[in-house]
């Protein structure tokens, strides 16, 4: 077994470090150019540390029953937290992970690798053209963890591309992207009007502080033509560690206000963090 000491490496987009967690035997911290991006612990690949990713998590356990194998493309790698988590609590599920950063790929699977049978096939190129290259109901889940540095790329954005993520989903399937934002929210409510342009069923989930433009935070949009059971997702969020809310239906509507689609000529990345705002101390 590969002594666990602090590894950093060069990679194609940043400078990438793979801390192990002390109080975690097999379990570590990927950053990226001092960001946190993942944290995986081998011997439990259903625990998620970060608040952010149990949001996508819990999310993930409701769009179909428990247990069943889903097929689920997830656009960002990172150290392949989620797509460890779905391997682990649904079994025979079929997953491609898209990561443009050769590199990060290539210190992940050497240092925390995949288990042997995982279903999860990974692919070095640019999420949008990857999608755009990938067959019509490909996948029942879509999940977009796409940063370049600390920001979502200016081309996972825009309308073109919420058409052709909703071209590679099934007909029940669910989009879900990790985004991050604040007040006065022009990106993020620019996101919300742009998959309202395309999907019927829209739910936003956030720590209340960051709904009341108190800070800097991340958001999960989730998006799908089917309704979405947003009562037992609540429950869920409300009860962890660190309380979230669900959006949905006219508070939605209200939230987005008279932000409009986003058009390929005029995407701008999300906004750039303040200093500290997902740091490590």
């Amino acid at each position: 077994m590969t002594e666990q000491i602090p590894v950093t490496r060069t990679t194609d987009h940043g400078t990438a470090k793979l801390m192990p967690d002390v109080d975690r035997d097999r379990a570590w911290l990927l950053t990226v150019d001092g960001a946190p991006q993942s944290y995986v612990d081998l011997d439990d690949p259903a625990h998620l540390e970060f608040e952010y990713a149990r949001r996508l998590g819990y999310v993930l356990d409701g769009v179909a029953d428990e247990g069943l194998p889903l097929d689920v493309l997830h656009l960002g790698g990172g150290a392949l937290t989620l797509p460890r988590y779905v391997a682990a609590t649904r079994p025979g599920s079929r997953q491609d992970v898209v990561e443009a950063d050769r590199g990060l790929l290539e210190l992940v699977t050497e240092y925390v690798p995949l288990p042997r049978g995982s279903g999860i096939a990974l692919h070095t190129a640019d999420a949008r053209a990857w999608l755009e290259a990938a067959p019509d109901d490909h996948a029942d889940v879509l999940v977009a963890d796409v940063f370049g540095g600390s920001r979502v790329p200016a081309h996972l954005t825009t309308l073109a591309y919420a058409r052709e993520a909703e071209r590679v989903l099934r007909p029940g399937g669910v989009y879900l992207a990790n985004l991050a934002d604040a007040a006065p929210f022009a990106f993020l409510r620019s996101q919300l009007a742009t998959f309202a342009a395309v999907f019927e069923e829209l739910a936003l989930i956030a720590e209340p502080g960051v709904l009341r433009g108190r800070r800097f935070g991340n958001a999960v949009l989730v998006a799908s033509h089917r309704p979405l059971d947003t009562t037992a997702l609540a429950r869920r969020t409300a009860a962890d560690a660190f309380p979230a809310r669900v959006e949905h239906g006219a508070a939605i509507s209200e939230f987005t206000g008279s932000a409009r689609p986003v058009d390929d000529a005029d995407a701008v990345p999300s906004p750039e963090p303040p200093d500290g705002a997902f740091g490590i101390g």
